[in-house]
């Protein structure tokens, strides 16, 4: 039963660190970054597991955390807000051409970082050409053109 609660306090820090981190953490990943998660994943492995190295624990420890995301998944779809607490909401940060300066520090992304994406996803090269530009719930940032249908 250690092993079980260790997985779901693991679960359970990482998603809180995770969500302070915010969704810039997932748009743009340094090589920092990965040598982060790298660090992160280590440290996260031997929490999960102790002193034992058995099979058996590693399995038990997998299995925790599948079923705990599982719990999570059917309490996303079935609880009403739910999905909006632990994924959070898309925030738009650019409305016809116009940052919103306070929904972009909230979300600590920059001009630089939406021009980047609507000049990989539109071919936009002009903020002016923007209608929206939301910043969804996986980190990415969705580019509405002005001349869009």
């Amino acid at each position: 039963m250690d092993m079980v609660l260790r997985a779901v306090a693991i679960y359970l820090v990482l998603m809180v660190v995770f969500k302070i981190a915010g969704r810039r953490a997932l748009l743009q990943m340094t090589s920092f970054d990965l040598i982060l998660l790298l660090i992160i994943s280590e440290a996260t492995q031997q929490a999960l597991l102790g002193n034992d190295f058995s099979v058996t624990g590693a399995a038990l420890t997998i299995i925790t955390l599948v079923a705990v995301d599982i719990l999570f998944g059917k309490l996303k779809k079935y609880v009403k807000g739910a999905e909006n607490f632990i994924d959070g909401t898309p925030v738009v940060l650019v409305e016809n051409g116009e940052m919103l300066p306070e929904k972009m520090r909230e979300a600590d992304i920059s001009r630089a970082d939406i021009m980047l994406s609507a000049r990989n996803n539109q071919g936009i090269v002009d903020l002016a050409e923007i209608k929206f530009a939301i910043l969804e719930r996986n980190g990415h940032i969705s580019i509405i053109a002005k001349n869009s249908p």
